[in-house]
């Protein structure tokens, strides 16, 4: 009777006398690991954070959806006024509130998610120490999140190209490819700073500086080519110099060709999520015990 009170019930019979399952949690193993397995089991979950977050924005909001326009519009009309009428900054055959407006959406959606991925450990901190999931869905909803106010500023490009008599090219067909790239971007510093402001409080207050900085080191209210040749490597290091100038030359860049110094940028953007990761995974283990 001892040793059949010993061997271990397969997992039905546990069922049928209603005993609860036995999950064991471990931390990730080896520098790298992924768990695809386990990210497609909490798919749901990412849904359901993005989609929160969605309700949240637009909750008890006077414009509702019109924030997503009211925020680059201004910012556009802002630079089209200082940088495109007043300092006659070059914008490579393009009118300057196109040439403008369209670094500024993925500039938007990078920042955004960028501000709100940094503080998405503190903000849930709550779900992270009563239950578990992939911690890694918090800075992703954010980001996901961002795309709907994307989409509708980007109909409004649209409408104004069409205003300006700007044609779409077969270059269009790449825009997802640098809205990837982009959202790749956001998610890779947004693992860094989340995990870092978990560790370290005061990078809270990083966080605003780093974006005002990253908005004038990427070309946005300037074009690329005013920096000389023998700093474009260094500038193209800045990931989000090559997402910019792509998502420019796809939509509108008749008068403009894609520098195949673009492909530092890329290389950052690699670097920076491999870290990232990396980096998340490693710390990820101690976020119920600092948060």
């Amino acid at each position: 009777m001892e040793a059949a009170a010993r061997t271990p019930q397969p997992q039905s019979a546990l069922d049928e006398l209603g005993l609860p399952r036995e999950i064991v949690l471990e931390p990730p193993k080896g520098w790298l690991s992924l768990r695809l397995r386990e990210l497609w089991a909490y798919r749901e979950l990412l849904y359901f954070l993005a989609w929160r977050d969605i309700k949240v924005r637009y909750k008890q909001t006077v414009l509702g959806a019109a924030w997503a326009i009211i925020g680059p519009f201004l910012t556009m009309v802002l630079f089209s006024v200082i940088f495109g009428k007043f300092a006659r900054m070059p914008s490579d055959g393009i009118p300057y509130p196109i040439f403008s407006y369209s670094a500024l959406l993925p500039w938007q959606l990078f920042s955004k998610a960028m501000v709100e991925a940094s503080s998405s450990m503190i903000t849930h901190q709550n779900m992270i120490t009563k239950i578990y999931f992939p911690r890694l869905f918090l800075p992703a909803s954010t980001i996901l999140s961002g795309l709907v106010d994307f989409g509708i500023s980007f109909v409004v490009l649209i409408g104004m190209m069409f205003f300006y008599d700007i044609q779409l090219t077969w270059r269009v067909v790449l825009v997802p490819v640098f809205l990837f790239l982009a959202i790749v971007t956001a998610l890779s510093v947004g693992m860094w700073l989340s995990a870092l402001n978990v560790r370290y409080r005061d990078f809270r207050y990083v966080t605003p500086f780093l974006v005002q900085f990253w908005l004038y080191a990427t070309p946005i209210a300037y074009s690329a080519s005013l920096i000389p040749d023998q700093w474009q490597f260094v500038y193209n290091l800045n990931p989000m110099t090559g997402v910019v100038n792509g998502f420019r030359w796809a939509l509108v860049g008749q008068t403009m060709q894609l520098d195949p110094i673009f492909l530092v940028s890329l290389a950052m953007v690699a670097v920076l999520f491999l870290g990232g990761l990396i980096y998340f995974q490693r710390m990820e283990q101690t976020f119920a015990d600092l948060v």
